[in-house]
């Protein structure tokens, strides 16, 4: 019985489908499809300048990113048929490598070591040496530690040791004499060594606040307050993820009630001698980050998308460590170059998936950023460009509903004439779709979603052809009823003969 029931439900249900499909040509099915796929793909990346309304919040938890895959799918096509090729090298990358570590020792490393390391840096004269390295907690190597740890009866040795200066304090003097940036970790809850505020740089921001749209944490993780003192700056080293993807990073982000900087600006502000970044933001959100004569176009959280250059193309700006503490380096690979110190030996890096496939250490990220400011070759997505988007969907797809169904159209000539003429129609559409977005990419550096564009099209199109399907499906069932009369009438007017 209650087959019967469910059998009887999915036969009125397929009924009233085929109803509305048929309804007007099709044409109202059309129209909710545009509209509510379009709002769908607005509610994916809602506009900051526009207030949320609930209904956006609603969908999006009916249906979460509902294009945003396609969308970054699309955008890493573009960067991997259209790497960045580097044409300027102003970074140099201090590897702590495998080679460094059995030659040096393994890590952490006493302080007074990595100071010299910075020691050596710094005496062919950098623009600015940052760290990727994180130093909360005191360095246990120190003398004045392992005094605490002698028995008793070593007291003058303990006396002894306590008397030479701490490790921190030989760091401390070579971060002072050298243009040298800490990095730092934000994190959104308490750990053992986290805190919640770091000494940075002041940011001046011409005009609205962008603390509401930026990317902001209560947490961090940074060095000790005697090395934040010594260094000439502290910076974020966080970069944004998507299902594990690097594919844009923030140049600025709020730490509780401030705004702090990327290793990149803050290593462009220390080598500039700048006092202060610049954010330029509106209602909308950030505009531009800015360091001297330096603007840097953003998203309006504040990040950029990062156009990045494969990893076999940026080989040569690493250095190994060991080499650089052997003297063993040429003085022009660090002389007047942004210098980046960061762990790549094995079990040690922090390697991170970029938008080309390429699995790469995170110093490798900061560089790469580094790099696309001093060329100029930003990517951007814009959001008059997402608007831009919506109005051609919504302007072609009308186009669509009011052009196909008309039965003396070309394009309605063709569908008949033309076996599968919707597959050559969608194939001709999406490389048509495709090509524009690659162009705009390659030439103009704009991130343009043609994936979404053809998938809310092809759902408009698939209706008409859902339509055609259902009309020949019925042509074809009125024809064989009709030939079934025709075949009772000959049936029973054949005793009339005889």
């Amino acid at each position: 019985m209650a087959f019967a029931f469910m059998k009887r439900y999915g036969e009125r249900l397929l009924a009233l489908i085929k109803k509305l499909l048929s309804a007007r040509k099709g044409r109202p099915v059309a129209l909710v499809v545009l509209f509510c796929l379009t709002l769908l793909n607005l509610c994916s990346e809602w506009p900051n300048d526009i207030t949320r309304p609930a209904l956006v919040d609603a969908l999006d938890e009916v249906i979460p990113n509902s294009f945003g895959a396609a969308r970054q799918l699309l955008f890493d096509h573009y960067q991997r048929r259209f790497p960045r090729t580097p044409t300027a090298q102003p970074v140099t990358i201090v590897e702590i490598d495998e080679k460094t570590l059995a030659a040096v020792g393994q890590w952490p490393w006493p302080r007074n070591r990595l100071a010299r390391l910075i020691d050596a840096i710094a005496a062919q004269k950098p623009l600015a040496i940052g760290l990727d390295i994180y130093m909360p907690e005191p360095d246990q190597t120190s003398p004045d530690k392992v005094a605490d740890n002698l028995p008793n009866t070593a007291a003058a040795l303990a006396a002894g040791l306590r008397a030479l200066p701490s490790h921190e304090a030989i760091l401390a003097k070579s971060l002072r004499a050298a243009p040298t940036i800490l990095g730092a970790a934000a994190f959104d809850h308490a750990a053992f060594t986290t805190s919640t505020d770091l000494r940075s740089a002041p940011i001046l921001v011409h005009g609205a606040d962008p603390l509401r749209s930026v990317q902001r944490f209560n947490y961090v993780l940074a060095s000790l307050p005697e090395l934040q003192a010594a260094a000439h700056g502290q910076a974020m080293l966080n970069v944004a993820l998507e299902q594990g993807v690097v594919r844009h990073i923030p140049l600025i982000m709020g730490l509780g009630e401030k705004l702090v900087p990327s290793l990149p600006i803050e290593m462009l502000r220390v080598a500039t001698g700048s006092s202060a970044v610049d954010v330029f933001a509106d209602a909308s959100g950030v505009q531009a980050v800015g360091v001297a004569d330096v603007q840097v176009p953003t998203q309006p959280d504040g990040d950029i998308w990062l156009h990045f250059a494969s990893i076999q193309s940026t080989q040569s700006r690493y250095v190994s460590a060991r080499d650089i503490l052997e003297g063993k380096v040429d003085a022009d690979r660090i002389r007047n170059k942004l210098v980046l110190v960061g762990l790549t030996g094995s079990g040690l890096t922090d390697m991170r998936t970029t938008a080309l496939g390429e699995l790469v250490p995170g110093i490798e990220i900061q560089a790469q950023v580094i790099e696309t400011i001093f060329e100029g070759r930003f990517l951007r997505r814009p959001t008059w460009l997402k608007w831009a988007e919506s109005a051609f969907i919504v302007a072609f797809g009308l186009l669509i509903i009011w052009y196909v169904p008309r039965t003396d159209s070309r394009l309605a000539v063709f569908m008949r004439s033309v076996p599968k003429a919707s597959a050559i129609l969608g194939i001709v559409l999406n490389l048509l779709i495709l090509s524009s977005g690659l162009l705009f990419f390659k030439y103009l550096g704009l991130l343009v979603d043609a994936a979404s564009i053809f998938i809310i099209l092809s759902a408009v199109m698939g209706c008409f052809f859902s339509t055609a399907l259902l009309h020949d499906d019925a042509h074809t069932k009125s024809e064989a009823a009709q030939l079934r009369e025709d075949d009772k009438g000959r049936t029973g007017e054949a005793p009339a003969l005889r």
